[in-house]
């Protein structure tokens, strides 16, 4: 059990029953997980899905909840938690050939961001071991 003393701050905000498939929202929110807040909303600013509308505004509403009601600054704000849920799904009927019907289904989506206030972290100029070989050559 998490209790205010041990957990770092954060708000969160939850868009349900919003009208977009689950698989095609998740794809979008995977793009902004563990990014800073203000470079998650440039991120979902230029992607081209049409899920980045409705996770814009879960995250910007998680922003301004986590300003208005906890008091945090901005530019400290990371995404530390996003997931989508699969909300209820409408079942549609399709009329095809011979008296036949087929299924649609419009599936919904439950999105949920939680950011959190991080301390930026100092960049360090001289660590890039990332970048070293494995001692591999081709």
């Amino acid at each position: 059990m998490a209790t205010a003393a041990n957990s770092p701050a954060g708000a969160s905000a939850t868009a349900r029953h919003v009208r977009m498939a689950p698989m095609k929202t998740r794809r979008v929110v995977d793009l902004i997980r563990g990014l800073p807040a203000n470079e998650a909303l440039n991120v979902l600013r230029f992607s081209p899905q049409a899920a980045t509308e409705p996770v814009y505004k879960v995250l910007a509403s998680a922003i301004a909840n986590a300003e208005h009601n906890d008091g945090l600054r901005a530019d400290n704000l990371w995404v530390a938690t996003a997931y989508v849920d699969e909300g209820p799904t409408m079942k549609r009927f399709r009329p095809r050939a011979q008296g036949r019907a087929f299924r649609i289904r419009k599936r919904t989506s439950h999105i949920t961001i939680v950011v959190e206030s991080r301390e930026p972290k100092p960049a360090s100029a001289g660590s890039s071991s990332n970048a070293k070989s494995k001692g591999r050559t081709r």
